[in-house]
């Protein structure tokens, strides 16, 4: 069997994850992991979080996520509030212009993506994960780290503290 349609369809799925990264930075100016950062707090009671719940969430290193909502308060889109009874402590609240950024963006390809998966069989699911398995065997990536979300971070570097 030739493997060139495996790796045409590897460049295929690298491509779009590359445009669709590229299409949401020149329409809303922000990452995914921003806007994705967004989507959490807007889903929290109060539209709050703490960075270390945003972290959880998007399963990044703390000082990942210290960086993502930077660059988000930078452009008004999150909010630092100390938290009550604590001062220590800020939580992030999403900003109505983050709020608008939300309303006006796409469903993203790994939603669409969760969303198509979940209607599989069980037994077409395992299959899809097996011969993924063997593609990380195969490109020598079992060690690296990942986060369930896909973003162009995931192509760009090995390091996680972009976004």
């Amino acid at each position: 069997m030739d493997f060139t349609d495996i790796l045409i369809n590897i460049r295929k799925i690298v491509r779009s994850v590359n445009l669709e990264s590229k299409r949401i930075e020149k329409d809303f100016g922000i990452s995914i992991p921003q806007l994705l950062c967004l989507h959490f707090l807007a889903l929290k009671p109060d539209y709050q979080s703490t960075v270390t719940g945003i972290a959880s969430y998007l399963n990044l290193n703390l000082s990942t996520a210290t960086g993502i909502v930077s660059r988000l308060e930078k452009k008004n889109l999150v909010a630092r509030l100390p938290r009550s009874g604590d001062k220590r402590i800020s939580v992030i609240s999403i900003t109505t212009t983050g709020l608008n950024i939300l309303e006006k963006s796409p469903q993203l390809m790994h939603q669409q993506l969760s969303k198509k998966l979940s209607s599989l069989p069980e037994k077409q699911l395992l299959s899809i994960s097996n011969s993924l398995e063997l593609l990380v065997q195969c490109f020598d990536l079992t060690d690296e780290q990942a986060s369930p979300l896909i973003t162009i971070d995931d192509f760009n570097s090995s390091s996680d503290t972009t976004g």
